[in-house]
């Protein structure tokens, strides 16, 4: 039976990277040895990390001022290495889920941390507006997808202080204007390479600044001098990046790639919202195209299990919801086929025929 993978992260990737991975996993490069057991510093090995960045910098049209590093420890390093780097006096955060709240807490060990704006008591069901960012800032932190509660920051927004931007899973989906961020970063887990990968965009200017000692590790600089390769880096992954770099070019671009993240986000909330069974949970104007969160609507709760059940019969694999909201969640990552969504829609249609 064809699976369709609906994970929400480690996620679908496409079966094209996974065996070009694969292959090199047996033999890198025709070298006769493993990328598994090579050095880091093979001389075969740089060329793949040199252009996995150059086309980071095309396809996202990255301007001159910005490096691209490669690390380890996941967004949740990152949650501390960002105000380790960036926070004097003051941080903004909008709290916008799970994983910005987290990014928050870090951040409050270092200093006077401000909550700009929380759809917290709404359960993050959507993103707030209306909100003022502070202008003595140092940044203002934003994580522009939430995996758990399906919403999404599609616009690059205009920020008075340097803004920062979780995007572990919504990289690559469309374009962006990266002139608009002074950094950008994410888990590599979702459009993009296995787990166990890290990347970040930085604006180099404004490293430097804070006062304190950053340890060698934590340091941003540090790795941008040593062209990520201060210590060992996840050198699997990032072949399956580039892997996917290469691919992601050779469809288009992100023109491309965000045309079709549109058609499947349509396909499955124009049958969430037609079918009498099934209710949204996100509002409306923030729904994300990556992360699709829908319930049974009310009088239905009961039929949660059978359709549950009904899914994994046909293939459905990872659309049970997070546990802290429940129901579904179906998440439309670049490598998902547009079959895989009219596939769970095709399920939805049946399951109302069985229920009316």
């Amino acid at each position: 039976m064809k699976k369709h993978n609906f994970n929400a992260g480690p996620s679908i990737l496409p079966r094209e990277v996974i065996e070009k991975t694969a292959q090199a996993v047996l033999d890198f490069n025709g070298s006769g040895l493993s990328i598994l057991e090579i050095s880091h510093r093979a001389k075969d090995f740089q060329p793949v990390v040199d252009e996995a960045i150059e086309l980071f910098k095309e396809l996202l049209n990255i301007p001159e001022g910005y490096s691209v590093i490669f690390l380890g420890g996941g967004a949740s390093l990152q949650f501390c290495m960002i105000p380790f780097n960036f926070l004097e006096k003051k941080a903004a955060y909008l709290n916008t889920g799970v994983w910005a709240n987290k990014a928050m807490k870090e951040a409050k060990g270092f200093g006077e941390t401000i909550e700009v704006a929380s759809s917290k008591s709404a359960n993050y069901t959507f993103v707030p507006k209306d909100y003022v960012i502070p202008t003595d800032a140092d940044y203002f932190h934003i994580t522009t997808n939430n995996t758990i509660y399906g919403t999404e920051i599609l616009t690059d927004i205009d920020s008075p202080v340097p803004l920062i931007a979780d995007m572990s899973s919504d990289i690559f989906s469309r374009p962006m204007d990266v002139s608009k961020y002074a950094m950008i970063y994410g888990g590599a887990q979702k459009n993009l390479a296995p787990a166990g990968l890290t990347f970040v965009i930085v604006k180099d200017e404004l490293l430097g600044k804070v006062s304190r000692y950053i340890p060698t590790m934590l340091n941003y600089t540090t790795h941008i001098e040593n062209g990520s390769m201060f210590n060992t880096p996840p050198v699997l992954p990032i072949y399956s990046a580039l892997e996917n770099l290469r691919l992601l070019k050779a469809q288009g671009g992100l023109v491309e790639v965000e045309k079709n993240n549109i058609a499947k986000a349509n396909l499955l909330y124009n049958e969430i919202d037609r079918n009498p069974l099934f209710v949204g949970t996100a509002a409306v104007e923030d729904r994300s195209r990556m992360n699709i969160c829908f319930v049974m609507a009310p009088g239905f709760e009961s039929l949660e299990a059978d359709f549950q059940k009904l899914a994994n019969e046909r293939g459905m694999v990872g659309i049970k919801g997070h546990r802290s909201v429940g129901g579904f969640r179906a998440s439309t990552y670049n490598a998902l086929p547009i079959e895989s969504v009219q596939a769970l829609v095709d399920c939805m249609k049946d399951f109302e025929q069985l229920h009316k």
